[in-house]
């Protein structure tokens, strides 16, 4: 067996980085950051305790990390139904199929324990003043608008509503697994106009 070049050990690191960091997302969202060690976070992606300092030094960098990634993401891709062809509704539609897929409901529950749990470092709550929930609002507000202007959006404060679609979105993925997910449509009739 001859050793492994330095191309396929840095791949091998990366795929072992990922696997961490694929890890920390699942333990994370589920018990908050001080109810994390990194020991489970090792346990979950299959390695020994000590392998996972090598990729990252401390919990609390780990977590940062994953916050800012999850916020950009987040924002991004709520900015990004602007850029998409469809109606308001069918914009918000995509959204929230998106965020209740099961695989991508730990990764918006990070930005819930960011917002909610005790502990967090000090970076991740200056990116939560910078980016706290009305900053998604504001960024949902003129999809709302357009369709309520295109008869597919009940009437009402704007605000509101945006406010009440994301504590519906929150509080089903806090309730998490063991829980029923709802069809997107039955999401979307506490929005939508009755035909």
């Amino acid at each position: 067996m001859s050793p492994l070049n330095g191309e396929q050990l840095h791949k091998i690191r990366d795929e072992r980085r990922e696997q961490i960091i694929q890890a920390a997302i699942k333990v994370f969202a589920r018990r908050g950051i001080i109810g994390t060690k990194m020991s489970m976070i090792a346990a979950e992606a299959g390695i020994s305790h000590g392998l996972i300092y090598h990729y990252f030094k401390t919990k609390d960098e780990l977590f940062t990390m994953l916050i800012e990634g999850a916020i950009q993401t987040s924002i991004s891709s709520i900015e990004g139904l602007y850029h998409i062809p469809g109606s308001p509704i069918e914009k918000i539609r995509l959204l929230t199929k998106h965020i209740l897929e099961k695989d991508n409901t730990p990764f918006f529950m990070l930005i819930y324990q960011a917002n909610h749990s005790d502990g967090v470092p000090e970076k991740v709550q200056q990116l939560i003043e910078q980016y706290p929930l009305q900053a998604y609002i504001d960024r949902l507000l003129p999809i709302f608008r357009d369709g309520q202007q295109v008869g597919e959006i009940v009437e009402g404060n704007l605000e509101e509503l945006v406010g009440n679609y994301f504590t519906i979105l929150s509080g089903i993925m806090v309730l998490g697994e063991g829980y029923r997910i709802p069809e997107v449509d039955f999401v979307l009739r506490t929005i939508t106009k009755p035909c």
